[in-house]
């Protein structure tokens, strides 16, 4: 019989045999991010489609091409979040988080929705890390999530990642700028798409960011924002790549960065890989000092950035990085008889409540059946309680590796069989801290830890 249905094109399932990875990344990123004051935040997977619109800005592909906009059954127009940043702006403002100590920091990792055309690294359904920094104009602020973004790809061993930096200034200086690619892509008329004839008019800056080959070509020779800024954006710039240079964080200013999405302002950044074709950009961000105006709230400069965890995967695999095991089964309890099984289960219990990771059997298989699954399933150590462990109240615990066998106390077997786990733990340990016997202490060492 046939399947009736399938994911959804641009959708995937994470199975338990990779889950592990995005465990590990997501825990990691959240833990670095703790050391910079922020706390996580958690935001409706849809909005009501107007925030995005406002938000976002009405000139983007996201709003134009890519949003699930529906109605739903009140007639109201609700939108899959495509991105995380309005939400968060959203939350902030109608919660008064502007009265707390400012800047405020928060983060998520989050499910974000776009009709596009899949291809690897760019899903329809798609997941983000993103940082908001909410409060602040200062350009150490800037250089701050910056920071945060190249710790954690320090962190999880990412190489040849480029840092890309610009300024796209603001509304004020832009308006010189708007004026001057107005000018140039009024002279390719002719040439460009239609999306871009239509973003001419509106909004000339989307034009740098359109993937058509022929208008990328053309937007190679016009005019760069960094020429047409302010002196306060450019004296701002000038203090980011102060606090970097003194982070020693390495860059590359991009002036044909502006990034897809319109609520930017000044400091906008990417750090791009070449390693996963097309879709490089692995890490985007910069400021939105004019965000909470857009929304309907008071003046509130911010800035953040998000990292897209489909991409991130796709290229810590392409460089083969070294991911933590997924954890093991610890032991395994075979049973034989009814008595026995309910003496596996109460076992496997009290293992568990102690921290250790023990199975025992569920599916009312042989023991032989039951030896076999615990193979299939790495488990370090197995036991099997028949009748003769019940009336002698002992178990004998093998270890898979080596075919060792321990005896221990069926009545006490979740504390010697713990107690055994700490033993090997502290061995191991030990012979890769005494590998030179010089500057440590182990055995005080151990005294303390345990």
């Amino acid at each position: 019989m046939a399947l009736i249905t399938k994911a959804i094109k641009g959708t995937q399932d994470v199975l338990p045999s990779f889950s592990h990875e995005n465990r590990f990344i997501e825990e990691s990123m959240l833990d670095i991010a703790s050391k910079y004051g922020y706390s996580e935040m958690r935001t409706p997977v849809f909005e009501h489609t107007e925030l995005f619109q406002r938000g976002v800005g009405g000139t983007t592909d996201v709003v134009q091409k890519e949003m699930y906009t529906f109605e739903d059954k009140s007639g109201r127009s609700i939108t899959l979040r495509p991105e995380g940043t309005a939400g968060a702006m959203r939350a902030f403002l109608e919660h008064g988080l502007f009265n707390e100590p400012l800047p405020q920091k928060v983060c998520y990792i989050t499910s974000c929705y776009r009709y596009e055309k899949p291809q690897a690294g760019r899903l329809r359904e798609f997941h983000q890390f993103g940082v908001e920094c909410l409060g602040t104009p200062s350009p150490a602020a800037d250089a701050e999530i910056i920071a945060l973004a190249d710790e954690i790809f320090s962190f999880l061993d990412i190489e040849n990642l480029e840092l890309q930096i610009n300024s796209i200034g603001c509304p004020e200086c832009r308006k010189d700028y708007h004026k001057a690619l107005y000018e140039y892509f009024s002279g390719h008329k002719g040439e460009l798409c239609e999306t871009c004839l239509e973003r001419l008019e509106k909004n000339p800056m989307r034009i740098l960011d359109c993937k058509s080959p022929v208008c990328s070509e053309i937007a190679k020779n016009a005019p760069v924002v960094t020429d047409f800024l302010c002196d306060e954006c450019r004296t701002h710039f000038e203090s980011v790549k102060k606090y970097l240079d003194a982070m020693e964080i390495r860059y590359t200013v991009n002036p044909t960065i502006v990034r897809g999405l319109d609520y930017y302002t000044r400091t906008v950044f990417e750090f791009v890989s070449n390693e996963i074709g097309a879709q490089g950009t692995v890490c985007g961000g910069g400021r939105y000092d004019g965000l909470a105006e857009e929304l309907g709230g008071q003046h509130v400069p911010s800035l953040g950035f998000a990292i897209g965890l489909e991409r991130l995967l796709l290229l810590m695999h392409a460089q083969e990085t070294d991911f933590p095991e997924q954890m093991k089964c610890n032991i395994f309890i075979a049973s034989m008889g009814d008595d026995a099984y309910i003496a596996a289960a109460k076992a496997a219990n009290d293992l568990r409540l102690s921290g250790i990771f023990a199975q025992f059997d569920v599916a009312g298989r042989s023991l032989k059946a039951q030896m076999k699954y615990a193979g299939k399933i790495g488990a370090e150590f197995t036991a099997v309680i028949g009748e003769d462990e019940l009336k002698n109240g002992r178990i004998n615990v093998k270890e898979m590796a080596t075919g060792d066998t321990t005896e221990m106390s069926l009545e006490n077997f979740a504390e010697e069989f713990s107690e055994r786990i700490m033993n090997d733990t502290k061995s191991a340990l030990k012979d890769l801290f005494s590998s030179d016997g010089e500057g440590l202490n182990i055995n005080n060492l151990f005294d303390g830890l345990f």
